[in-house]
This record gives C-alpha cells, sequence and structure tokens, in this order.
C-alpha cells in the first residue's frame, strides 16, 4: 500500500466523504482504500500500489465533500508528521516551563514579601491613588497614580516606562487584578495605560502598585507554533526548511548597486548572498563587524525590489537601533509598539504618533465622543436588566414602548425608558463599529505607506499586524531570541534573513530543565546546525578593537578568520590625550603602559569571593576597590566619564562599585547587560577566587568572548589567575596577555 495525501479538506470531512469520492470519481473498488487517518484538514489514506497513481491524477484539484482539494503520493508524510509534531510539542513544552517560572518567581515574591518589603526592593509602590486622565490611541484609558498624601514623593523603584504592572486594592495576587503600562513617570506621580477599561477601584484610594510579568508574549510564542503546524502554502515549505526536511534554495546572483559605498567586501558578499537566498538566510558578524550596517544594505536594496518589509528585533533597544539607522538613511519607517518603550527621538516614527495626524483618526475620534456622549445620555433611562426585563427581548420592548403599553407588571413607563436605552444602545454600537473600521483603515494605510515596518518579535504577533503578511523579514541580533520568539514575526513572511553571533550570549533563560532541553538555543544556531555554512555568510573585518585586543577572541572563538580595520589597527591611549603617570601603582600602570591589555592577577592577596545569605551573586571587594581606583586615575588623567566602563559577570559586584563609585557618572553594568555595547576603556573584573578552582557560570565562553570586545583601545581584566586557569581557555587567555600584552602579579 502506498500513502496519499489529500489537503486543504473540508470541516467536518470523514472517511466516507473521501471512500465515496474515490469510488466515485476515480472508479476503484472500497477493497483497494485502507487505513485513513486525519490531521486538522489533512488526510493520509492508505491505497493499493497498483491504482494510487491514478487516483492522485484524478483527485488533485478535484472535490471532496463538495471543496476543491490537493491530492499527491507521499510515503514520507506520516514520519514528517510525526517529527513536526515532535518539534512543536517540545518548544510548547519548554515555553511554558518557562513562562510558569517567570510568573513563579514574581508570585512567589509578592506572597512571601510584604508590600513594604516589595517596596524596599523598587518592586512596587504602596498608598497610591488614581486619577482619571481621559483616553489615549484606540481610547485605551490612562490614569494617573500619586500618594494618598497630596505632595508626596514617590519612593526609589526599579518600575520605569514601558514596565507591564498590576493594580490591586486588597489582594495582589487577585486573578482579576488589572494590569496596564507605564507610559510616564515623575517625581510625583507614574501613569498607566490600559488595553480595556480597569474596574471602578482604580480610581479610588489605598492602592497598590506592582511591577508584573508580560504573559502575552508567551501566549504569542504558543500561536506562532500553532501556526507553524497547520500550515499550508509557502509557510509550509519554510518549517519544513526549517526543520531540515527540505533543501533551502537559492537564485541567481544579482548585480546590485550600492546605497552605502563604504561597505567593505565581505559586507557586501554577505549583502548579495542574503538577497540571492530564496528562503532563509544568516549574517554571522562578530564584535564590530558592522552586521547592523550590513543589514540595513539588505533592507534597502529589499526596498528597491518593492518587497513589503519587517524588520524585528527581541529588545526594543535593537528595534530602536534599526529605526534610528533607516530615518538616517532617509527611508520611511512605521514603528510599531507602545510609545512609553521607544526611544523618545523616535517616537514621531511610531504608530501612535502617526496615526494621531491620520484624517480618518480624526473622524473615528469625533465619533468616538459623540458615542461617549450618547453612553452618558443613556444614564437618564432604566437599563433593561433582569429585574426589569422580565424575560422580554429587545424587540418586544422596542414594541411594547413605541406602543406606550406595560407588560408583566411593568409600568408603560419603565417600558418606555428601557426602549429609549434600547434605541441609543443600537446608535452606540453603530457608532462605535464604524470608529473600529476608520481606525482600522487609518493603520493599514500607515503599514502599506511605510518602506519598512519595525518592532519586536513579541508585538509583530500583535492586534495590530494579524491580518499582515510581508514578503521579507529581517530579525537583527537573532542569536538573543529564542527560536518561539523568532517564530512570531517568521510566520507572517515569505523569506527570513537572520543577523546575529552565536558567539556571543545567548537569551536568558529562567527555567534550568527548559535551558538545558534547548529554549536557550536560537533559530539562528539551529539553521545553522541544519544546513551548514551553505546558509551563512560571515563578516570579517572588524573596526572596533586594535588588533592586540582583537586577537585573542579571533583566535578563540572565530578560528582567526577576524580581519581588523586599517583605521582602527593600532588605535591608543595616546590618540586621546590622556595625562600619563610614571607611578607603578596598579591604577597608574593601567593607563601608562603601552600594550592594549592588561590583567591584573589577584591570586598573590587576599582577595576572596564573597555572597550575601539572601543572594546567589557574588562579590569581590578587593577587586572592586581595585576597580574603583583605577577609575578615578583614569577620570584624573583625562578620560571622560562616557569613555570608561566596567563590567563584570556577577550582578552583586556590579552592585558593590556601584555603591564605592556613588556620584560618579561612570557606566557600571552586567557583562550580559553590556552586550552590543563598546567603550574605549573597558575594565573587567572576573570576581572569582576559590581554593576549589570554581568558575561557576564564566564556564560559558560565549560572555568571556563578550566581555573582551567590548573595549576599543585598552582592556585592563582584574581576575584571580589561580582560579580562573582551571580552565582551558582562561588559561590561554592568561598566557596570551603575557606574551602580548602586560600581565602584572599584585
Amino acid at each position: 500500500m502506498l500513502n496519499l495525501v489529500i489537503r486543504d479538506l473540508a470541516r467536518g470531512t470523514g472517511p466516507g466523504d473521501i471512500v465515496g469520492a474515490f469510488i466515485n470519481e476515480a472508479k476503484i473498488e472500497s477493497s483497494q482504500i485502507g487505513k485513513i487517518d486525519f490531521q486538522d484538514n489533512i488526510a493520509l489514506v492508505e491505497i493499493n500500489d497498483s491504482v494510487a497513481e491514478k487516483v492522485a491524477k484524478m483527485m488533485d484539484n478535484n472535490k471532496i465533500a463538495g471543496k476543491e482539494v490537493r491530492v499527491e503520493i507521499d510515503n514520507d508524510f506520516k514520519e514528517r508528521l510525526k517529527y513536526i509534531d515532535d518539534y512543536v510539542n517540545n518548544y510548547r513544552y519548554l515555553v511554558q516551563l518557562e513562562r510558569k517560572e517567570e510568573m513563579r518567581i514574581q508570585e512567589l515574591e509578592i506572597k512571601n514579601l510584604t508590600g513594604k518589603q516589595r517596596e524596599n526592593k523598587g518592586r512596587a509602590i504602596l498608598h497610591l491613588r488614581g486619577r482619571d486622565q481621559g483616553q489615549g490611541f484606540a481610547g485605551k484609558s490612562l490614569v494617573k497614580f500619586i500618594r494618598q498624601r497630596r505632595g508626596e514623593v514617590l519612593p526609589d523603584t526599579q518600575i520605569g516606562v514601558g514596565d507591564l504592572v498590576m493594580i490591586s486594592k486588597a489582594n495582589p495576587l487577585a486573578k482579576d487584578n488589572p494590569t496596564g503600562t507605564v507610559v510616564e513617570m515623575t517625581n510625583y506621580s507614574i501613569t498607566v495605560v490600559f488595553d480595556k477599561r480597569p474596574p471602578k477601584f482604580i480610581y479610588s484610594k489605598g492602592l497598590r502598585l506592582d511591577l508584573y510579568v508580560n504573559d502575552i508574549t508567551f501566549q504569542r510564542m504558543l500561536e506562532a507554533l500553532g501556526r507553524l503546524k497547520s500550515a499550508q502554502g509557502r509557510l509550509a515549505e519554510l518549517r519544513d526548511k526549517i526543520l531540515g526536511l527540505k533543501d533551502i534554495e537559492f537564485g541567481e546572483d544579482i548585480s546590485i548597486n550600492l546605497k552605502n559605498k563604504l561597505l567593505n567586501s565581505s559586507q557586501q558578499e554577505a549583502v548579495k548572498a542574503a538577497l540571492a537566498a530564496k528562503d532563509l538566510f544568516l549574517v554571522h558578524g562578530p564584535p564590530g563587524t558592522g552586521k547592523t550596517v550590513t543589514a540595513i544594505e539588505i533592507l534597502e536594496q529589499s526596498i528597491e525590489q518593492d518587497k513589503s518589509i519587517l524588520g524585528t528585533a527581541d529588545s526594543n533597544t535593537a528595534v530602536d537601533n534599526l529605526v534610528e539607522r533607516l530615518v538616517k538613511r532617509g527611508r520611511k519607517v512605521l514603528r510599531i509598539g507602545h510609545p512609553a518603550r521607544v526611544t523618545p527621538l523616535l517616537r514621531e516614527h511610531t504608530l501612535d504618533y502617526l496615526i494621531n495626524e491620520h484624517p480618518k483618526y480624526q473622524q473615528a475620534k469625533q465619533i468616538r465622543e459623540e458615542a461617549y456622549q450618547l453612553l452618558e445620555d443613556q444614564k437618564k433611562y432604566t437599563h433593561p436588566s433582569g429585574r426589569w426585563r422580565r424575560g422580554m427581548s429587545n424587540s418586544q420592548i422596542k414594541s411594547l414602548a413605541e406602543d406606550g403599553r406595560g407588560s408583566r407588571g411593568i409600568p408603560a413607563k419603565r417600558v418606555k425608558e428601557m426602549g429609549e436605552w434600547l434605541k441609543l444602545q443600537d446608535k452606540i454600537d453603530s457608532l462605535f463599529t464604524r470608529v473600529d473600521s476608520l481606525e482600522e483603515e487609518a493603520v493599514k494605510e500607515l503599514i502599506d505607506d511605510a518602506e519598512v515596518v519595525c518592532t519586536t518579535n513579541s508585538t509583530a504577533g500583535s492586534e495590530v499586524l494579524a491580518a499582515e503578511t510581508f514578503d521579507l523579514l529581517l530579525v537583527d541580533e537573532a542569536t538573543q531570541a529564542t527560536e518561539p520568539s523568532t517564530l512570531i514575526p517568521l510566520v507572517k513572511v515569505d523569506k527570513a534573513i537572520l543577523v546575529g553571533d552565536h558567539k556571543q550570549l545567548p537569551p536568558t533563560i529562567l527555567n534550568q530543565k527548559a535551558e538545558s532541553s534547548g529554549l536557550a538555543r536560537s533559530l539562528f544556531e539551529r539553521l545553522l546546525d541544519v544546513h551548514g555554512s551553505e546558509i551563512k555568510s560571515m563578516l570579517n573585518t572588524q573596526y572596533r578593537m586594535n588588533e592586540q585586543i582583537m586577537n585573542f577572541a579571533s583566535q578563540k572563538f572565530y578560528n582567526g578568520n577576524l580581519l581588523v580595520a586599517s583605521e582602527v589597527k593600532d588605535i591608543s591611549l595616546k590618540d586621546l590625550n590622556i595625562n600619563s603617570f610614571a607611578g607603578n601603582s596598579p591604577a597608574e600602570q593601567a593607563f601608562n603602559r603601552q600594550e592594549g591589555i592588561i590583567f591584573f592577577d589577584t591570586q598573590g592577596m587576599e582577595a576572596p569571593e564573597r555572597s550575601k545569605q539572601d543572594s546567589k551573586s557574588i562579590y569581590n571587594r578587593i577587586e572592586a576597590e581595585l576597580s574603583v581606583e583605577i577609575i578615578k586615575h583614569g577620570i584624573s588623567a583625562g578620560l571622560n566619564s562616557n569613555q570608561i566602563a566596567l563590567i563584570s559577570p556577577y550582578k552583586a559586584q556590579v552592585a558593590l562599585i556601584k555603591r564605592l563609585l556613588k556620584g560618579e557618572e561612570i557606566e557600571i553594568n552586567t557583562v550580559d547587560g553590556f552586550q552590543g555595547r563598546e567603550k574605549e576603556v573597558i575594565i573587567l573584573s572576573l570576581v572569582r577566587s576559590n581554593r576549589q578552582g570554581n568558575i561557576g557560570f564564566l564556564k560559558d565562553l560565549r560572555r568571556l568572548n563578550v566581555s573582551i570586545t567590548r573595549a576599543k583601545r585598552r582592556l585592563i581584566v582584574i581576575g584571580d589567575a589561580a582560579t580562573i586557569a582551571n580552565n582551558s581557555t582562561y588559561s590561554n587567555l592568561i598566557e596570551y596577555v603575557k606574551f602580548n600584552g602586560y600581565y602584572y602579579k599584585l
């Protein structure tokens, strides 16, 4: 028996419909038909070898149960279907694990800590009252929250513009507490926008506001996985190529007229290869190689080909970077996403900003005001609730009202009022329908008018873009996004180009089981594993670091393939004209040496790592104090505060150094938080110092790669060589510094 696959079946089609169609149309016997299995609108039919080809030919584009179907012989279909099911079910499971973990962490803290403790941690604000601030785009409610005592300043908080927050009165864990997005903050108030009209208690006193988890992204991931599973047409082809069930395809190389004439040869090759790819393509951009510049050229070339384009990234910062560069190139960009999460300078390119000027939106605004006035007028009349309705339908109430009659013990006057209420409701419904229609038309026109639509991966799955499809998707910083996150925009497109660097840090996953089971692996990495180097083009010339800083990363992470641009090959601190001191202290040597990379080894000192009882993070006070000394010396030597930064793998170390440097405007961040950034001088505090040689999550060498590729002119590493050299790569780093930089044993 062979397998026939029948696609596009009508809902409710059963085995009898298929058997009947085969007998009547293909003129075969029922005994020649075997088992029939269904999967959504697809059927797998076993059929006798001798008639399989005949049936496929007769039934393809014929009708079964009144609907035209596609039929083909496919003996591998069952195995492919199982592979797709396993893929989707596995990621659904991992997404749910991560979702539950994120909620568990938040809810556990809300449950175990008092409101005051949460407020002290900066994750809640107590004793608030709400004030109605009218409406924003699409009639969303704005509420300003201030302290109950007039003129009282809000406490220090982690909560910021763009965060999702939850409002409660008595029970912060109640399931029906409303959530909204922070759109404005002052010393005295915090303004929140709600997608749905919030409950009345929100305008009272005694309110609590908590930083909360955004569940919508997880729901959009699950929805994208569902669409992938049941995909047909072009999306089914892309899915099969993502999973390695089909090979990727390339078209002929095309000659292009570069928009940016400064692109180097590897960037030009990447652009050409990306444009020639028919399905999927990867642009691999190591640190400083200009991957976003290359991405912009790909987008501009695609605009010239009249493609509809969606540009995304996992973070708002990365999306804004794309938007900013496109705007500078004079391109018409539409940034979709909450304006509160968009860089202020780019807000004039957001949908919420542009739609306010659109004539159809202005018309919708006037009609909405008219509808709200009618809602106020309705309050004068009796609402036809259960008490007064007494089983009567709307049409019965209207008929009685017109005749001036009462019914079922309800006075005629009351019936007339209910009739007036219903008349107004009909008008209100009609007006709001018109409002929705005008707003949808305005949004559609703005999207169609844009050369590139930019948004986060998550927002690509929003209602605003629900009906939209695109010729091309470009995902920037694609290696920082989970595979399900990237699928959210991918299910809307015909072709996808992913730009990133899988040798740098992966997405952050909270649930350890989800992380170890593959959720931290990006789609970029999957495609590279499945299709090999054919699908990738690597940018090989970097414009950030001097050669001495670059070489170790090139050798260890990029097979020695990185080249240094001539303009940065020999850059050093001398170019900044800072003062030189002849002293021998570590702080003085950090700046008076000529070498580009320096390692201060603390193994000869008493510099043990420590951790607080209530924290898993680690700090090292000796390293922190030395870091502060070096920073202060650098500033006194003439460095600007924006030219130097300190990074460390550990949050506790970052917090300690911030306390020690209070008052100084120096950027101090975790390695993870500094990815994608650069400074003239970087101080890296590795923290780990113990007799066991335990280096913890420093073992993830992608974190080391990020750490040592942020500095342009001077990289200063502080660490205990006896501890970190237990790892061969860190040992190699120390040896590299000894031979090529400056190694100093404290």
